[in-house]
């Protein structure tokens, strides 16, 4: 592992025809430059280039996922860079250690909380050690946020000592700005592209120089996102758009009950087809290979197979709803404790309890799972849409039973990730396929296959009890949480002391001020695979709490808005998130029979969002007329990027909360496809409003926070419309006219 100091943190290696290269430090046999914008060759490790026609290209080493990445990150390095926007390319950069989240670790390891110098030090060493190379967790900006603008400032120190040196003058001297380092004491100008290669044999600036917020040309503004001319005119590379020459085309069936193998199966009437190749039986699954998707597919539904269950009973939903309602009576262990809740519950004038329960849910991402593989002797070549690629590459390096340093990943455009691509099976899958078939081979699923062979958001259930004075004050608070865990499966030592922080976030470290409080966690295992799914554990313990919020005003008398205000004390970012929304929203006036407004607050990923849901209860059913989003994500890069997310963010919490469940019959995930697993359609579609705090903190996340508090809004305003308080999910089908 590079060793990361000041110093090192940016280095120049480059030739005069490659002009600038800037990266973190690397041993001196892989420091070569780039040949070309899109080949990469060994230099496994830089972050900018820039070429003699002064193109400045960005090495970005986030997914691009529909979240904005290559747009967000180069502003940042291009801002403290000081280049012309329009000069601006992007690159995905390669899977290699140096690239490993850091900071998605390090807050992991620390909680979320602030840290010393000295564990921050020990912290970062273990993120570098044990992290990887993976996007998620609302992190990409968070992240990049310093890093790349110190990146940027570096490459414009270099420029300019360049350039100084050129004209016998003080660096003090020298501006560079807008791609062109200039004399200001006189006419003299040189272009970045004039200065790069020179610029590559100097030392990087000890401490350098950051640009003020009022200096600012690109962050804060609303720039045209890199991404999506291609995306437009239809020239974006995603997964199932890779072509190898020789490439064979393969579809697969998995045997549906979850553990089993494959088992019996005669593949003559589809090697007698058109096109068909091959048809070749994996462990758990079987693969038939074709000239083309179609004939692939058509051929495997010819395929009389016969699967072998696993030992053991066959799961259903009931069984697993049971079991996780059973788990309410056991105590848990302990995520957050203080005061005497007891006690407290014990004296309180009015005590409320109610039990809430959410489904697995499917990511369902319109692009289904896919990769492309080519196993060779001197390597394994994977294009890719994936969220990990130090995960894919060491899966593939295991399939192909070869080393990581032997595999090439080569990440696409993202049709959709929401955690689903963090995982590596299509990996293992694609590079064993091409394997046997000894040819470069695409495997594309279904989207039934998809839809059976998630890593599902885990389904939970809730109890929760409170305490009030005769005030109405919230004096005790008691939750008991029941689910898988998703931790246990990915890195089980993180079980082993505390409970899995991804089952409890959002329920403990909860903004309200309440003296006696009490969160513990009891996992159920079942034979379902689950998963991290946009906002992980947020997207369901803000429902329960937030909607319990509600019970609890309700039971004291108060209004939902002014009773959450009043715990809110030592919170001033979810207080200012809450009230403006509420403004925004006219909360407190009156509506017409049938209409109801609902509240929701909740802080996740380093944003606090305050949404109010309108919904409309008649004869034809629900409809929810519009959502008023308030946000506060610390400083915004790209104003119109956090806009898309959070219309986004509520497209994709409405199509939960309304229609999402994943459910099982003898071991086997009934839902096919978006016939039973419906989307949100456009005619559904309410009037978004969002407003954005202007904020002077670190940036906080966005493609997660919105989600959570989606559910909880829509619920409550259905109580508000209908008196009906809604406790599990999905919505549909409990209300009648």
């Amino acid at each position: 592992m590079p060793k990361l100091t000041r110093r090192s943190v940016v280095k120049l290696a480059a030739g005069s025809a490659a002009g600038l290269v800037l990266g973190f430090h690397l041993p001196p046999r892989e420091a070569r430059a780039l040949e070309t914008p899109n080949d990469f060759g060994s230099f496994l490790n830089a972050w900018l280039r820039i070429a003699p026609d002064d193109t400045v290209t960005v090495i970005v080493d986030r997914a691009e996922m529909g979240q904005g990445v290559y747009t967000a990150l180069p502003m940042l390095l291009a801002e403290d860079l000081g280049c012309e926007w329009s000069r601006v390319r992007v690159v995905a950069a390669p899977a290699d250690p140096v690239y490993r989240n850091v900071f998605l670790v390090k807050e992991m390891l620390s909680g979320g909380q602030p840290m010393g110098n000295t564990a921050n030090w020990l912290v970062g060493k273990l993120a570098r050690l044990f992290g990887q190379q993976v996007t998620g967790g609302s992190s990409s900006v968070r992240g990049a946020y310093k890093p790349l603008r110190i990146a940027g400032a570096t490459a414009r120190g270099m420029l300019i000592a360049a350039a100084a040196r050129r004209w016998g003058v003080p660096e003090s001297e020298c501006r560079g700005e807008a791609g062109v380092v200039s004399h200001l004491g006189g006419e003299r100008r040189l272009t970045y592209g004039a200065l790069a290669a020179e610029a590559a044999g100097l030392r990087p600036p000890k401490r350098p120089n950051l640009k003020q917020p009022n200096e600012w040309r690109l962050i804060g503004q609303p720039l045209p996102r890199l991404d999506l001319p291609a995306k437009v005119d239809g020239s974006a590379g995603f997964g199932i758009d890779v072509r190898v020459q020789g490439m064979l085309f393969a579809a697969v069936a998995a045997c549906p009950v979850f553990g089993g193998t494959l088992g019996r199966h005669d593949p003559a009437r589809a090697l007698a087809m058109p096109g068909v190749k091959a048809v070749l039986p994996l462990k758990d699954a079987l693969a038939v290979l074709a000239d083309n998707t179609w004939r692939a597919q058509q051929a495997l539904a010819a395929v009389e197979i016969e699967w072998t269950d696993p030992p053991g009973p066959l799961v259903d939903s009931a069984a697993i709803e049971a079991s996780l309602r059973a788990a309410l009576d056991e105590t848990g262990r302990i995520a957050e404790e203080s005061g005497d809740v007891a006690k407290a519950l014990a004296g309180s004038v009015r005590r409320l309890r109610a039990d809430y329960e959410v489904p697995y849910l499917a990511h369902a991402a319109m692009e289904p799972i896919n990769a492309t593989a080519r196993v060779m002797p001197d390597g394994v070549d994977l294009w890719i849409p994936t969220q990990a690629q130090e995960i894919s590459a060491k899966a593939a390096a295991e399939a192909a039973g070869t080393s990581t340093d032997k595999v090439r990943v080569h990440t696409t455009y993202l049709g959709g990730g929401f955690g689903r691509r963090s995982e590596a099976d299509i990996a293992t899958q694609a590079v064993s396929i091409a394997k046997l078939a000894g040819a470069p081979v695409q495997v594309v699923w279904s989207r039934a296959e998809d839809m059976r062979h998630d890593f599902y958001r885990p389904a939970a259930a809730c109890r929760l009890e409170a305490g009030l004075d005769a005030d109405g004050r919230l004096l005790a608070w008691q939750q008991r949480l029941a689910s898988p865990s998703i931790l246990a499966r990915i890195f089980p030592p993180a079980t082993w002391i505390e409970p899995d922080g991804t089952a409890v976030e959002g329920a403990v470290k909860q903004p309200y001020a309440i003296a006696n409080r009490r969160v513990s966690h009891t996992v159920r295992s079942f034979p379902v695979p689950v998963g991290f799914w946009r906002s992980v554990g947020h997207s369901y313990t803000a429902f329960f709490n937030e909607c319990f919020i509600d019970e609890a005003a309700e039971a004291a008398g108060k209004d939902p808005l002014a009773f959450r205000l009043g715990l809110l004390g030592e919170a001033p970012r979810q207080r200012a998130v809450l009230e403006l929304a509420a403004a925004k929203a006219s909360w407190g006036t009156s509506l017409p029979p049938g209409r109801g407004r609902g509240i929701a607050l909740h802080s996740s990923f380093g944003s606090h969002v305050a949404l109010v849901a309108e919904v409309l209860v008649d004869a034809t059913g629900l409809s929810v007329v519009r959502v008023v989003a308030a946000i506060d994500c610390g400083v915004i890069i790209n104003p119109d990027t956090v806009a898309a997310q959070v219309e986004g963010s509520i497209v994709f919490g409405l199509t939960a909360a309304l229609y999402g469940r994943i459910s099982l019959e003898g071991g086997r995930v009934v839902e096919q496809g978006f016939d039973d697993y419906p989307m949100l359609k456009l005619s559904e579609m309410p009037v978004v409003e969002l407003h954005m705090l202007e904020s002077s903190e670190l940036p906080g996340g966005v493609g997660e926070p919105v989600v959570p508090p989606v559910a909880p809004a829509l619920c409550n305003a259905i109580f508000a419309a209908t008196g009906k308080r809604i406790r599990r999910l999905p919505v549909t089908g409990q209300l009648t006219a």
